[in-house]
């Protein structure tokens, strides 16, 4: 479950902004900072590109899946997620033995 997120008080405010000017290694960065930055694949592009490979996902050889939600109980969400990578495979597998009496 997500924690919900919450609106500092103004002292908290008061006091984080406190904390930003008081770091004299990581001040608040301005507009002309902003404007000056550089990509980070321009900086660092070894770090960038091993970045990409590891979240860019090639196309599918024939788009047939589709993007659905679904709401599960907490409990068998967990148990899935345990099972270790690929469990939405696993998932589609699960449901199409399921529904369609496939086998494999």
């Amino acid at each position: 479950m997500k924690p919900k997120l919450r609106a500092p008080t103004p002292e908290e405010e008061e006091a984080i902004q406190r904390g930003i000017a008081a770091d004299p290694d990581n001040p608040e960065w301005t507009g002309a900072d902003f404007a000056a930055a550089l990509p980070a694949a321009e900086v660092v592009p070894a770090v960038a590109a091993a970045h990409a490979r590891r979240r860019a996902r090639g196309p599918q050889k024939a788009p047939t899946k589709r993007l659905v939600s679904i709401r599960l109980d907490r409990d068998v969400l967990d148990a899935l997620q345990a099972s270790g990578r690929g469990w939405q495979v696993r998932v589609n597998e699960i449901v199409r033995r399921a529904v369609l009496g496939d086998k494999g």
